[in-house]
């Protein structure tokens, strides 16, 4: 079963530490099976519950995975940068339309507000032992989430989405649980997931959101959270419509213990309402990120949730970083109440991408983009797709950073997009994909 490689050890630790070497070393492989706890037993001359304890810290240590009366086998090893890695180098003289980042011009001015924010600092500096969360910036943010439709509750903030999902996600989940993710899906997400030691499970996503029964399926079976992006999808650019979230928190009422994270970085650049589904579970989160209307480098996140996944996050919280910069705090409080952020930005990001899709449907070629900033396209041949438009003076996206078993796609970042840049992109693409056969129910 094993092939040349056998598993020693008298203990628990040593047993454990013998199949970790092995994985290390890449003598066992992703996806191999390992022995029953009583034939390893028998063939090691030791107890059955010495081996279910070595097998029990090997899950928790992220190592391996049981799937029930299916045993145990060696978990694919965690991507923690990898999709990272699947993207093109742009020549010189290429245009860049892949790195999902906003426009600059549309951005607010940080400088004015971190002053402001600074020399409130120097007034009344923070100190140890002082709230985590800026009064002012709980009081803008709790507002808004209000006026959305957010369930009431208490109020973190963290340094980005990627890192407030990272510590729900611990806060809630042992190694070896699966969590249930959009495919096509945010990469980073999507490399996150494994590098927690946890399991990634695909469930469709159509223009309107997540799929129903997709997500029915995958709960039934186990799945323990799921994620969820409420607007602006990444790389889709779906939303969750009015419809979608009723029939999603239909299927979520028959399973009360999951886990619910929303991801809302398509906060103040979608002119889309929310449709929250929050609340429908016993544990839940909602994440609004600052990071697409005012600034990647600001690297804050406003978390709310159920009081008891709060707590665990700031519990845990206060042990590490301790808080986000409250100077940082106060300047994004600033930019959310006093209309700093460019109230057009929705408006433009819609037009340049409908733009676009109207030039690729002149041209047949089924393209995806409610709202936000990218365009999603399936295509029948990713690598050809991306070469091609390479060599057109195009540098699009690949898909396979964002797909688990999806089919293949590219990605278009419409934010910079000019009007002269519409048709020209528009015909590259059609020559380079081929004509579609009109827009499919979902990208699965």
């Amino acid at each position: 079963m094993l092939g040349e490689y056998r598993i020693t050890g008298r203990g628990a630790a040593e047993i454990s530490a013998s199949v970790e070497r092995a994985v290390g070393s890449g003598e066992l492989e992703p996806g191999q099976p390992l022995p029953p706890m009583r034939e390893l037993s028998r063939r090691l001359g030791v107890n059955p519950n010495t081996v279910a304890a070595a097998y029990r810290t090997l899950r928790e240590r992220g190592v391996i995975e049981t799937a029930g009366r299916r045993g145990s086998r060696v978990r694919a090893k965690p991507a923690t940068t990898g999709r990272e890695f699947i993207r093109v180098e742009v020549p010189q003289g290429v245009r860049d339309v892949s790195d999902g980042n906003p426009d600059p011009a549309l951005l607010p001015a940080l400088g004015p507000v971190f002053a402001a924010a600074a020399a409130r600092g120097d007034r009344e500096p923070v100190l140890y032992g002082h709230a985590p969360v800026d009064p002012e910036l709980a009081r803008v943010a709790r507002a808004e989430l209000d006026a959305d439709g957010v369930p009431d509750g208490p109020v973190a903030v963290t340094s980005g989405s990627l890192d407030a999902m990272e510590r729900v996600l611990a806060a809630h989940l042992k190694p070896g649980d699966a969590v249930a993710v959009e495919d096509p899906g945010w990469g980073s997400l999507l490399d996150l997931v494994p590098a927690l030691g946890l399991r990634t499970v695909a469930v469709g996503v159509d223009d309107q959101g997540p799929l129903p029964d997709d997500v029915r399926r995958v709960l039934a079976s186990g799945a323990r959270a799921l994620v969820v992006t409420d607007r602006a999808q990444n790389p889709t650019g779906a939303a969750v419509s009015a419809t979608r979230a009723r029939a999603l928190r239909s299927v979520l009422r028959d399973h009360p213990g999951t886990l619910l994270i929303e991801d809302d970085h398509g906060h103040r650049i979608v002119d889309l309402p929310l449709n929250p589904l929050a609340g429908t579970t016993h544990s839940w989160a909602f994440v609004r990120s600052a990071a697409k209307a005012c600034g990647p480098d600001l690297r804050l996140a406003v978390l709310t949730g159920d009081p008891v996944t709060l707590d665990r996050v700031r519990g845990r919280q206060r042990l590490g970083p301790g808080w986000v910069s409250r100077i940082t705090q106060r300047a994004v409080a600033l930019l959310w109440a006093d209309g700093a952020v460019d109230t057009r930005a929705a408006a433009v990001y819609g037009r340049r991408r409908d733009a676009l899709l109207r030039a690729l449907a002149r041209h047949g070629v089924a393209a995806h983009g409610r709202s936000g900033m990218n365009v999603w396209i399936p295509v029948p041949d990713e690598t050809g797709a991306v070469a091609r438009l390479l060599h057109a003076g195009w540098a699009v996206a690949p898909g396979a950073r964002f797909r688990v078993s999806a089919p293949p796609g590219i990605r278009i970042t419409v934010s910079t997009l000019t009007e002269d840049d519409i048709v020209p992109l528009a015909e590259a693409v059609a020559a380079a994909v081929g004509p579609g056969t009109g827009p499919p129910r979902s990208y699965v």
